[in-house]
């Protein structure tokens, strides 16, 4: 488990393909390896990887065909990531329980200055949008934020400048697409909700 607090902004040195997926390499600068080990996840552009090489402040990963079929900003070989490593139990939640599974990929249709923040506006997949909700929280790219308002499958947050200066988002333009993950409490409710329907 995540809580989508972003710790560090990696680089993607290598991208190699290795029996249809890939295996990644990130350079990371402040993440700190330290209490890392063999088989512990990281989150990676919000997508729960598992690290199966160490080195230094590098870290080794391999993602499934699965994975990079339903996700974005893996495959790109120079290209910055959002890095969090996974909660303890004694860790502060400081975002909300994020799991690392991509619900699907969203598309950037707004993101514009507006003073104090900047207001980013993302067109969902129709079948993400009923689980999108005001003042719900949703994960774009690994990064907890909490909805302003929501438009049939469009949805806004507003981004303050920390969180651009410590994220990937400030390289967001309009087109760009985005990996999103829901809250998990609207996939229990709508369980709870329909398990007995069918």
């Amino acid at each position: 488990m995540f809580s989508g607090i972003v710790a560090d902004v990696g680089l993607i040195r290598t991208a190699q393909d290795r029996e249809g997926g890939l295996r990644l390499t990130v350079i990371t600068e402040t993440l700190g390896m330290d209490d890392v080990q063999l088989g512990d996840s990281i989150a990676v552009n919000g997508v729960c990887l598992t690290v199966v090489k160490i080195d230094g402040n590098d870290f080794t990963v391999d993602v499934s065909r699965e994975t990079l079929n339903c996700t974005i900003g893996l495959e790109r070989q120079g290209g910055h990531v959002n890095l969090e490593k996974a909660l303890r139990l004694s860790d502060r939640l400081g975002g909300h329980l994020v799991s690392g599974h991509v619900d699907g990929v969203g598309e950037v249709v707004a993101f514009n200055d507006i003073g104090e923040s900047w207001r980013l506006v993302v067109r969902a997949p129709q079948q993400l949008a009923k689980y999108i909700a005001v003042k719900g929280s949703i994960t774009i790219n690994g990064v907890s934020l909490t909805v302003n308002q929501v438009s049939g499958s469009e949805f806004e947050v507003n981004l303050i400048p920390h969180t651009l200066e410590v994220t990937t988002l400030n390289e967001l333009q309009v087109g760009t697409k985005v990996n999103l993950e829901i809250d998990l409490i609207a996939r229990y409710v709508e369980r709870m909700l329909t398990a007995d329907a069918k």
